[in-house]
């Protein structure tokens, strides 16, 4: 009917399979996978970088959205990061990130309250035009050393502040990245939620061979 053999339309099948883009389940059918679209980012995670750098390194352009200020009382979960009392207010920087004028994330990121920071207005500015919190904690001084950061999937709706922001069409999986800023004596001073819609961050780790004496699996020694 295409004029196309058989030969040719398996392989063709094989290599979509490969990539992602279908998947084929015996007895079912062939479904469409995933769709391979640029990432806005491509981040490993070895090195504590701000998405601003990692921007301007890969050639996009960032913006702020939607961007509020505020001093809010600290969630349970925010407090205990930032090793904050209990109903301590704290400042609250929350926006929508656009890449390339396209929204690439939703951001909230949480201050400690001994961080000495810009006035609202400036911070305000910094924000829209695509600076992140990392960068003006730095620039306040802070002594910034490491950060822990969890990765886990979320579902986005059409009728959520998040769903909304981000612009998704029905309930969509996104990827949630938490990040615990710390300084060199191991004080928390940033918590960070980022929410990324698919196709936005390319995550990934260099790993490497431990130079150490591997213990043996399941109770055997060398053979």
């Amino acid at each position: 009917m295409l004029g196309i053999s058989r030969g040719t339309l398996r392989l063709a099948l094989e290599r979509l399979a490969a990539n992602g883009e279908i998947v084929r389940r015996q007895g079912s059918g062939t479904y469409v996978g995933r769709v391979a679209v640029p990432s806005a980012f491509s981040e490993g995670l070895e090195i504590l970088e701000s998405y601003a750098s990692l921007a301007r390194r890969q050639g996009h352009s960032v913006e702020g959205r939607d961007v509020s200020i505020a001093q809010r009382r600290a969630p349970g979960y925010v407090a205990e990061a930032l090793n904050l009392r209990k109903n301590t207010d704290a400042l609250c920087i929350e926006r929508t990130l656009l890449v390339d004028e396209a929204p690439a994330a939703h951001m909230r990121d949480w201050i400690h309250p001994s961080v000495p920071l810009p006035s609202i207005e400036k911070l305000q500015k910094a924000i829209e035009g695509g600076q992140m919190m990392l960068d003006i904690v730095i620039d306040a001084g802070v002594p910034v050393a490491f950060a822990r950061t969890g990765i886990r999937p979320r579902l986005l709706e059409q009728d959520d502040d998040v769903g909304r922001a981000l612009g998704v069409s029905r309930t969509t999986g996104a990827l949630e990245i938490t990040e615990t800023i710390h300084v060199g004596d191991g004080d928390a001073v940033q918590y960070s939620i980022d929410i990324f819609p698919p196709g936005a961050i390319d995550l990934h780790v260099l790993r490497g061979v431990s130079e150490r004496e591997l213990l043996p699996v399941n109770g055997r020694g060398p053979a």
